[in-house]
């Protein structure tokens, strides 16, 4: 098995920081905009560095990605910032006239994603916006593990041409991806070989499902472990090739089991290699207010689902 370490726990929303620092140094033509959340998305040091280059918007986040959308037209890369339920729900339409079917080159930033905003409850815990974004033609959708790669994402956004959503989160977690990894949009990353089963997992669930992955090799059970960062183009030949390895996958992500990663594998498996399934995902509910230990526990999204989500796929191989 793979061994990989725990670096130092970070948050995600410090790697997009970081990465729009980096961006601020490097690309004249990147642009921030925030609805009033500055601190909550990082980006002190990407405004004081470049007061110029930012637009405080204020709590009106479809102002936010009418603007953006605008700004593109002078060749500006505008990234906009807020909360995933704020970036995707609130604006929704938004995105999809002035951006998605525009194709305009905004890149859509989502912090505080998924039940590990925690403590703030169901009104800010978006578990459907991977589903939203996915479902815009032409829209790119990226959810990264840890702070490393969501650094290294939001580097790679700037280069890439048209609508992207990049979601991150607000807790520390495990920072085991290497800091220097190339980040390649619509590329899976092969984490861990195995021969029995394969788990594909996204954003948080990645760390937990090489926790997994190390605890079922203690029972004889050999997983394969494959990061998918890129939801949307999604990786076919890489799930394929896996899957048609060790005969049958459990998919694991922060995200409501209907519209997610779960359904877009199940969809290249039916369409060419039809194998058994098991989704470790929120089963169609809202959160609630909790510590993001407690919620991950209470809706079966850590390593001790995922472990019960393959041995019970593998009963049906």
């Amino acid at each position: 098995m793979t061994k990989y370490t725990d670096q130092g726990k970070k948050d995600t929303r410090s790697g997009f920081g970081a990465g729009m620092t980096e961006l601020g140094r490097t690309n004249p033509n990147v642009v921030a905009l925030c609805a009033d959340l500055v601190g909550s998305l990082k980006l002190e040091t990407f405004i004081e560095e470049n007061p110029e280059r930012f637009f405080q918007v204020g709590i009106a986040e479809a102002n936010m990605i009418g603007i953006a959308a605008g700004l593109t037209v002078g060749g500006k890369i505008p990234f906009t910032s807020t909360f995933a339920n704020f970036s995707t729900g609130r604006v929704y339409d938004q995105i999809r006239q002035s951006v998605a079917y525009s194709d305009k080159n905004v890149k859509i930033c989502a912090s505080h994603a998924g039940l590990t905003l925690g403590e703030d409850g169901a009104t800010h815990q978006i578990l459907e916006d991977i589903g939203l974004m996915k479902m815009l033609p032409g829209m790119t959708v990226i959810n990264p593990c840890d702070f490393n790669q969501t650094k290294a994402a939001t580097i790679a956004i700037a280069e890439h041409e048209g609508p992207v959503y990049l979601r991150f989160g607000r807790p520390k977690v495990a920072n085991f991806t290497p800091a220097d990894q190339k980040f390649e949009i619509g590329k899976a990353l092969m984490l861990n070989e195995g021969t029995d089963v394969t788990i594909i997992a996204t954003g948080h669930l990645v760390w937990e499902s090489l926790l997994a992955a190390e605890a079922l090799e203690s029972q004889g059970i050999s997983a394969e472990v494959v990061n998918i960062h890129t939801i949307k183009p999604l990786d076919d030949e890489a799930i394929l090739a896996s899957v048609k390895k060790t005969g049958c996958v459990v998919t694991a992500e922060e995200h409501n089991y209907l519209g997610g990663l779960g359904e877009s594998v199940a969809r290249v498996l039916a369409s060419h290699l039809p194998a058994p399934q098991e989704f470790v995902a929120t089963k169609d509910t809202f959160g609630e207010s909790g510590t993001p230990d407690q919620l991950m526990e209470k809706y079966g999204l850590n390593n001790k689902a995922i472990q019960e989500a393959v041995l019970k796929v593998l009963k049906r191989k």
